[in-house]
């Protein structure tokens, strides 16, 4: 499934922390919102380590997610449409 994961985080350190933690999820699309495509098991976990890493009175972080029939349906101006990383990667 897609993973869109929106944030508002009002500390810099927090923020680009959360940043760099998210880049090994999924990919950049805007300043504070990340595509992931990821099971069930590896959403839970993302979740769990996003709360250990914000502060709830200060940050604002927002987990959607979208089922894969409906990622063809997304519309863009801009950019590509959200694509699922690779099967493999060949080094």
């Amino acid at each position: 499934m897609l993973v869109l994961v929106v944030y508002d985080i009002a500390d810099d350190r927090r923020r680009d922390r959360l940043a760099t933690f998210l880049e090994g999820y999924g990919r950049r699309v805007q300043e504070s919102v990340f595509e992931c495509f990821l099971s069930l098991q590896e959403m839970k976990t993302l979740y769990t380590q996003v709360k250990r890493q914000v502060k709830p009175a200060e940050d604002n972080v927002r987990f959607y997610w979208i089922p894969v029939d409906a990622v063809p349906r997304t519309l863009t101006v801009g950019s590509a449409p959200p694509q699922a990383p690779p099967a493999v990667y060949i080094v």
